[in-house]
């Protein structure tokens, strides 16, 4: 490793403090109970599914028209165990804001509270319990809480981009919820608009005529074809794109959190994020080229990280996985390689490229 690389570290994130991170873990266990302890409330029972060799835990009842539903858990783990079997005494406060306001005082990043009042809604209409993906540069934000640092660059943005697995049955999280992603932005009273409509759906992006900085996509991966996803149980169509399928495989959960309170939403593993980005670096227009910018960054900063906390065969498991998808898949994420090296030369001596 080279000498310099711990400065370079420094310039892309800085560790939060001991008490931020036990704040944000206080503010997850609370923030996950609470949104638990409102499945309670309905008759049914919990399960597991195992998809891709992980295992997710998901909320099985019954609906008002009768039928089965499944509702997203999240991934099987320790306390997930613990809090399901203790749900139906689980008791957790009904306010979070004031939790959520020491972790921001404590130095976790929030998201603004325009952007925060649209993640919380969807996720009180069950986007997030339907599979829905938070992705983008809040995803990013999150993750930086979610490991114990802060970010320090490619960390702020106008988009709130979400993804849902859509047909892809392999990738997708076990629920089978029925919302209205259009009803929970609408009743926002934000001014959100679809940009078109497919089919009498709504389709994948929304923006507010008279604030058009602020825009929300919508994505899944690419089927056959080009052609918008419908996703009926959703009431949205979803733009397809190459390689999100990627992003979408062993996703992880994180709380995003803002001064007004917070919400649990399921986001990429950091790893699988880290090099998505690499991928997609190259397939980024003329017009989107601070995006793509913005694309070696976060990857850079997720590497380093990686690096640093002796993470580098967790990272390279998902290069691995990238590259060997295929001659379009190696190509793409090579050339991402490549830019990053540039611009972060120590990361080249390290064993996050490995493939064996």
């Amino acid at each position: 490793m080279c000498s310099n690389f711990g400065s370079m570290i420094s310039l892309l994130h800085t560790e939060l403090s001991l008490g931020a991170q036990t704040a944000y873990s206080e503010l997850f266990e609370q923030t996950r109970a609470f949104e638990l302890e409102r499945l309670a409330g309905l008759k049914g029972s919990f399960g597991r599914r195992s998809i891709r060799g992980r295992e997710y835990a998901y909320f099985s009842y019954k609906d008002i028209d009768g039928k089965l539903r499944m509702a997203y858990v999240g991934p099987i783990d320790d306390r997930i165990n613990a809090l399901i079997e203790h749900f139906e005494q689980v008791k957790a406060p009904k306010k979070l804001a004031p939790v959520a306001q020491a972790a921001i005082a404590l130095g976790c990043a929030a998201v603004v509270p325009k952007h925060f009042r649209i993640l919380k809604q969807l996720g009180n209409y069950g986007f997030y319990q339907a599979g829905g993906v938070l992705i983008g540069t809040h995803a990013f934000v999150a993750m930086g809480n979610l490991l114990g640092v802060r970010w320090t660059q490619a960390n702020h943005t106008l988009d709130i981009d979400f993804a849902h697995a859509g047909n892809n049955i392999s990738v997708a999280l076990p629920a089978s919820m029925n919302i209205s992603v259009h009803d929970a932005l609408t009743s926002l009273e934000m001014g959100l608009l679809p940009i078109q409509q497919f089919g009498g759906h709504a389709g994948g992006q929304y923006q507010n005529p008279k604030d058009p900085e602020l825009r929300l996509d919508f994505v899944t991966s690419r089927g056959r074809n080009d052609e918008p996803v419908v996703m009926k149980n959703l009431g949205l169509t979803l733009e397809p794109l190459r390689f999100m399928e990627f992003a979408l495989e062993r996703t992880t959960q994180a709380v995003v959190l803002s001064r007004e309170g917070s919400v649990i939403v399921n986001i990429p593993a950091p790893e699988r994020y880290a090099v998505h980005k690499l991928i997609v670096h190259g397939l980024r227009p003329l017009s989107e080229r601070p995006k793509a910018a913005k694309d070696l960054v976060q990857s850079a900063a997720l590497a380093q990280w990686h690096t640093e906390n002796g993470q580098e065969e967790v990272f390279g498991a998902a290069w691995a996985d990238a590259v060997s998808r295929g001659p379009s898949w190696k190509k793409h994420a090579t050339a991402g390689r490549e830019a990053l090296l540039k611009r972060y030369p120590d990361l080249a001596s390290s064993s996050l490229w490995e493939t064996s």
